[in-house]
């Protein structure tokens, strides 16, 4: 039996270095291990389906999807716990937290693959981890195939010539928003970090590594890159916030992000599914939305809207969520 754990992902997969970024906080022994050509066999034998991250355990079993696998750690390991004690925070974290994967998702995607610049980085950077043995022929020919496939898979985070300016308008906008949240503080919750900065810095950190994303965040949002910096490495420096000393600047956050793009759009997808149609179309803040129904996604918001029926109520967070236009969709159903 190993040693610890071993995590089989990508630095270009916001969910692979999401997980390492919780394993290096809570100090949990791991090996990170890129995924690649020549691991192909190992990593098999462990996953149930083919995307990364994988984390195989010291008992032999393999674990994956984000959020699962961190949650199944967190009952493992406990502290520092990555859950704000009020029920405020907690469940608002863990909102954040689904909005990063399923929203923060489409401007990582989408930035990614809609420039030329950003392609040919990317599929570089790509098909170097993947075959990090390989001639620079062989490199370059997996480069130019990697490109042709992902360009043609944004439609499958709903990016198209009609969707491009709200994805690009809402990245801006969740950018300004958190660099004023975190004017002063270290993380999003307070002096530590919790669920929702695990999910919003993986899609960032990938962000700010692709050519126009990362420029638009090194341009407008300092505080923003100095907690992708932090991220990396993070350490607790205190305790979390209450509400009261957040609201002020995380609420906007919620409101304009959660509120009225990410759980009108859930809400549609799951519908559009539900009815048996090839796609989806909502208005998202004024403007039409179309793209393909995602099975995971409905599933994804299934079990937000289930965490929240087990979540501690009480007045302060059912405030919140009515202030910012949540509440309905997580009561809907």
């Amino acid at each position: 039996m190993s040693v610890g754990y071993r995590l089989f992902g990508s630095e270009l997969s916001p969910y692979s270095v999401k997980v390492r970024s919780y394993l290096r906080y809570k100090g949990i022994p791991h090996e990170w291990v890129p995924r690649t050509a020549a691991n192909q066999g190992e990593f098999e034998r462990y996953a149930r389906l083919p995307l990364i991250p994988l984390l195989v355990t010291p008992e032999g079993a393999g674990l994956q999807d984000s959020t699962p696998i961190i949650e199944a750690l967190e009952e493992r390991f406990p502290e520092p716990s990555i859950h704000p004690p009020d029920p405020t925070g907690r469940f608002l974290s863990a909102l954040l937290e689904e909005f990063a994967d399923e929203w923060g998702n489409k401007w990582m995607f989408h930035y990614r693959w809609a420039r030329e610049v950003d392609q040919e980085s990317a599929a570089r950077r790509l098909a170097e981890a993947m075959l990090p043995d390989a001639s620079a022929e062989e490199r370059a020919e997996a480069a130019r195939s990697i490109r042709a496939r992902m360009v043609e898979r944004v439609w499958y985070v709903g990016s198209s010539a009609e969707t491009a300016p709200q994805i690009e308008d809402s990245y801006r906008e969740a950018v300004d928003l958190l660099e004023a949240h975190l004017r002063g503080r270290p993380y999003v919750f307070g002096a530590r970090p919790a669920f929702a900065d695990f999910g919003l810095w993986g899609q960032l950190y990938c962000c700010w590594t692709d050519p126009t994303a990362g420029a638009l965040l090194r341009e407008r949002a300092p505080a923003v890159v100095d907690w992708i910096e932090r991220m990396g490495e993070p350490a607790a420096a205190g305790a979390f916030e209450g509400w009261r000393s957040l609201a002020a600047t995380l609420e906007p956050l919620l409101a304009r992000q959660v509120g009225r793009l990410f759980l009108p759009w859930s809400d549609a997808n799951a519908r559009a599914l539900a009815a048996g149609s090839a796609e989806l179309e909502v208005e998202l803040d004024g403007r039409r939305w179309r793209q393909r129904p995602q099975k995971y996604h409905a599933r994804s918001l299934a079990a937000l809207r289930e965490r929240f029926a087990r979540t501690e109520r009480s007045p302060e967070l059912d405030a919140a969520l009515e202030r910012t236009g949540c509440l309905g969709w997580l009561r809907a159903g």
